[in-house]
């Protein structure tokens, strides 16, 4: 007899569906699991014999072969201990065969019995649900798993015996209801930062248009502190990307007892990150932290303090929106659709251009610091801007500055409208001024005649790219729905284009 039970392998965040084919035949006492399982899979045996001994049921004395069809398909993780366990406990008949055939099953077993959490519970459920399959997983990732559908069957037990006894209709496992993560009652807020106006400003063009932030400013003015209030002025994620966010951080690993946020995603990885944490890849090509930050904001304090050869893998994501990660036996794409806002001092010492300050080294200085980054990736950043050292007159003023609820209501309606004009272009309801492509940003965002008159003078003063000519529009057409203006005008354009001739600036020092 073979028994059937479904389970998925991982590809990206894509869940493929695995058959499981367990059959119990005369022969030496073992099991032997075939299809290009890995380390972990192959070592199911161990603890799969161990957690059915523990729950009562002893081993036949035949021979037991687990097929993970397609076979050359290669299976990696731990959740096929219980998939495995299962078919093998209904080929003995201790549970009912077809009353598991309805399930996607995925699931690690502990020595005891016990059934442990693993990752990507919710792309699984959300395939199982595409497939009209219910869902058998741990209690622990219940939650998460309840997220995928309203009307979905989820069996989220602790142990074998409870799956057993649900079975055979002794036991009741209660559907598990989707979990929200509650948000910090206190967090940041833009109220605390004291003077740096331009600095804020900049910080709601970013937030209203997703655009990429470089700050620059000596040691102490606030640049992180005005990065981790960033997050406090985000509008919230809508459904589909709640999901896009969430799947990722379940392939990762990274939801806590199945909790879902709709607060956007803020990663701030240490400079000495290497490629594959950045990116994405080691040996089971996981996400990197361009993907964790996906619809969400990539924080790199200390910016050319990172590889330089890692700074640049940078420039394909954030060009193309993915990742791609790509070795000999196979491709993983990932969703990499960030915002990076990026921190620095202007030179090594930190102090460059600051008044009563002498660099020791120079011009040499600020030219070596900045020449680590490179002018490609400098290209893709479209809003640069000075962040001088906050005076004892901004720490002394009673002055009380805009909260970020203000701020953020701002960001709201700029997004709104943006949401209203992409939808209406047939786009995603997610897309933001900064993901447009070049040719609609030239349709969306065409400049009245003084505008148009101001941006061809800078563009052959200043010897703009094509890429840093586009990158203006999209910040004049994101300032121009923070005014609630139709056209794109010379002001808009003039604000853009100061912004981005700070960053030209860094190149020419270098």
């Amino acid at each position: 007899m073979v028994a059937r039970v479904r389970t998925v392998a991982f590809h990206g965040i894509e869940a493929r569906p695995v058959d499981v084919q367990v059959m119990v035949a005369p022969g030496k006492m073992g099991i032997q699991i075939v299809g290009l399982p890995d380390k972990a899979v192959a070592e199911s045996r161990e603890r799969v014999q161990a957690a059915l001994h523990a729950s009562g049921l002893s081993m036949p004395p035949k021979r037991v072969t687990v097929n993970l069809a397609p076979a050359d398909l290669p299976k990696e993780g731990s959740h096929y201990d219980l998939p495995i366990a299962l078919g093998l406990m209904a080929a003995l008949g201790a549970i009912p065969a077809d009353a598991i055939a309805g399930f996607m099953v995925l699931g690690e077993l502990s020595l005891d019995g016990a059934i442990a959490p693993v990752t990507g519970v919710l792309p699984a459920a959300m395939g199982a649900n595409g497939l009209g399959l219910g869902l058998i997983c741990p209690a622990e990732c219940g939650p998460e798993a309840a997220w995928a559908d309203s009307e979905m069957t989820i069996v989220a037990a602790r142990s074998l015996i409870q799956i057993a006894n649900h079975f055979r209709g002794t036991q009741v496992i209660g559907r598990p209801e989707p979990a929200v993560r509650a948000l910090p009652a206190n967090g940041p807020d833009l109220a605390e930062i004291k003077g740096q106006t331009v600095a804020k400003r900049a910080l709601e063009i970013a937030a209203a248009g997703g655009h990429n932030l470089l700050m620059v400013g000596p040691p102490g003015s606030g640049k992180s502190m005005l990065a981790q209030r960033l997050p406090s002025i985000l509008p919230p994620l809508g459904p589909r990307e709640l999901l896009e966010c969430s799947m990722i951080a379940s392939i990762a690993g990274e939801l806590s007892g199945g909790k879902l946020s709709d607060r956007r995603p803020f990663r701030a990885p240490h400079h000495s990150a290497s490629m594959a944490a950045m990116v994405g890849g080691g040996l089971k090509a996981k996400p990197g932290e361009v993907s964790l930050a996906h619809r969400g904001v990539l924080f790199l304090d200390e910016f050319p303090e990172f590889s330089p050869v890692v700074l640049d893998s940078l420039r394909q994501p954030l060009e193309s929106g993915e990742s791609v990660i790509a070795r000999a036996n196979h491709r993983v794409t990932y969703p990499a659709k960030l915002q990076l806002v990026a921190a620095m001092n202007p030179c090594r010492c930190g102090m460059a251009g600051e008044p009563g300050h002498t660099c020791s080294r120079g011009a040499r200085c600020v030219a070596d610091y900045q020449a680590r980054i490179s002018g490609p990736l400098l290209d893709r950043i479209d809003l640069r801007v000075d962040v001088p050292a906050v005076t004892a007159a901004d720490l002394i003023r009673r002055e009380t500055s805009e909260t970020s609820q203000v701020v953020k209501a701002r960001v709201e309606a700029a997004r709104l409208i943006q949401m209203e004009r992409y939808t209406s272009l047939g786009l995603p309801p997610e897309t933001v001024n900064a993901h447009c492509s070049p040719s609609m940003i030239e349709q969306i965002a065409e400049p009245d005649n003084a505008g148009r008159q101001l941006l061809n003078d800078a563009a052959e003063q200043m010897k703009f790219s094509a890429r840093a000519y586009h990158r203006i529009l999209k910040v004049a057409r994101t300032l121009a729905d923070l005014d609630g203006s139709p056209i794109v005008k010379r002001i808009h354009l003039a604000e853009a284009i100061s912004f981005r001739i700070a960053g030209e600036r860094m190149p020419a020092a270098a």
